[in-house]
């Protein structure tokens, strides 16, 4: 079954490793003595390769403790990724460090920095190509994890809909468990009721078990986990309330008691704050001076195109409910819907200067003052203006977690094409998601998917 399969993949999958890392290091050599000009071999290669014994020994183990030989099956390409340039970048800090302290000063820097990016950019290209590989075989039905739902529940329901709708992921269910026969689930076979579960396990033998229960059936968790036990068989549990929780939860200690906190926010750590904010106020200043001189031509429009001032003021709401005033080049006539109307994508109040503004995203320029100020972030959930937030918190779920972080210039919704007068629903998904899952290099990828589009967000509120 799967656990045989996944076995003898992780054993290829360290060796190809360690393989990459230790060849990387004598064409390392290679390229930097003999391939680019100026260099003088001052240790000899036999050096380098007991060198490459210790290096591929300290980063497999660095692999290992940072998770990447566990099974991603759950897990995206970009987190795998993030994983292994942080461990590599560790084991370079640490051997930098090393030869420096130690006066090992003969060693070439440059071709250690080759070996690093040469073996971790080949190792990722390997991670992308055993991913598409496995997807592959995915679909035509091979490496399939088999697993026996326990439960007939609306959680349950939804485990399996998911894992029916995207064959990618490798996961057959074999069927399911339930104590109420009328509860069908569609194209899934129900083998029997919680009594019989040992029995199931035993002759089924599944690599996991996936328990979905209702909450009325939550007194025999306690002989579902332990059938589990008896057989040997690995239990995940998708609680009832698990459409109310963070897709990444967190779990903290008290005294031996676990607590469970609902919504990991990632920012809510100082450091990345920090690095966040260092980030903010770089990339503002830089695009304050790279964008000024189309600022001022942008300005000169809007006062030429119809009478009013240059620069529209909105009042939008911010990280923890504080009230801004997000800045905008007007786009429209002076008008009296400012504080509660939408913009469409035609609408007559647009000057004729305003549309090409807004068809460039050139009216957003301004929000780069507001992110140094502290106000916003380049990367985030986008604002809404008061009127629409007292409306959508009420009839949007989960729709106040986004004003848990600092708003966006643009975002993870609006680079996947929810803008304007999109979905808001969606977009909070989306913008959730983000706030669960960030990380600088996850900000870095939505900063250069947003220029690669050529486009910031629509506007949204009329100005």
């Amino acid at each position: 079954m799967i656990r045989e399969n996944q076995q003898m993949l992780n054993r290829l999958h360290v060796l190809s490793d360690g393989v990459v890392l230790y060849v990387s290091l004598p064409i390392a050599f290679w390229i930097r003595f003999y391939l680019l000009s100026g260099g003088v071999v001052s240790v000899p290669l036999a050096d380098y390769l007991a060198l490459g014994v210790l290096l591929t020994i300290a980063q497999l183990f660095t692999y290992a403790a940072f998770g990447l030989y566990q099974s991603f099956r759950k897990a995206r390409l970009r987190q795998e990724l993030e994983r292994l340039w942080l461990a590599s970048a560790l084991v370079m800090a640490v051997l930098l460090s090393f030869l420096f302290v130690q006066h090992y000063i003969d060693f070439s820097r440059l071709t250690l920095v080759i070996w690093f990016f040469l073996s971790t950019g080949v190792l990722s290209f390997k991670r992308v190509a055993l991913r598409r590989v496995l997807r592959h075989f995915r679909q035509m039905g091979y490496n399939q994890k088999h697993v026996l739902i326990i439960g007939g529940d609306e959680m349950a329901q939804a485990y399996w809909e998911t894992v029916r709708a995207d064959r990618e992921l490798g996961y057959a269910a074999m069927g399911y468990v339930s104590a109420y026969p009328e509860k069908r689930m569609d194209g899934l076979r129900r083998l029997g009721g919680y009594e019989q579960l040992g029995r199931i396990l035993d002759q089924r033998r599944p690599d996991e078990a996936v328990c979905a229960i209702a909450p009325e059936d939550y007194g025999r968790m306690p002989e579902i986990i332990a059938e589990c036990e008896k057989s040997g068989t690995k239990l995940s549990i998708i609680p009832f309330y698990a459409k109310y929780m963070s897709s990444n939860p967190q779990f903290d200690e008290l005294e031996g008691i676990p607590l469970l906190n609902f919504r990991r926010i990632p920012l809510d750590n100082w450091a990345n704050a920090f690095c966040k904010r260092a980030m903010d106020i770089a990339g503002s200043l830089a695009l304050i001076l790279l964008t000024s001189p189309v600022m001022l031509l942008c300005a000169v429009g809007v006062k030429l195109s119809s009478p009013g001032p240059v620069i529209f003021k909105q009042e939008r709401v911010g990280r923890n409910k504080k009230r801004f005033y997000m800045y905008k080049f007007r786009s429209m006539r002076v008008n009296s819907g400012e504080k509660t109307g939408w913009s469409k994508n035609h609408d007559d109040r647009k000057t004729w200067f305003g549309a090409f503004l807004r068809k460039c995203s050139l009216d957003e320029l301004p929000q780069f003052f507001n992110v140094l100020k502290g106000d916003m972030s380049l990367v985030g959930p986008r604002p809404e203006i008061p009127y629409y937030v007292e409306q959508f918190k009420e009839d949007v779920p989960l729709y106040m977690v986004k004003h848990q972080v600092r708003p966006g210039i643009t975002g993870w919704a609006q680079v996947n094409g929810l803008r304007g007068d999109t979905s808001i629903k969606a977009r909070v998904e989306h913008d959730v998601y983000y706030i669960e899952h960030w990380s600088l290099l996850f900000d870095i990828e939505i900063l250069l998917t947003t220029v690669f589009r050529g486009k910031f967000v629509n506007s949204e509120a009329l100005n």
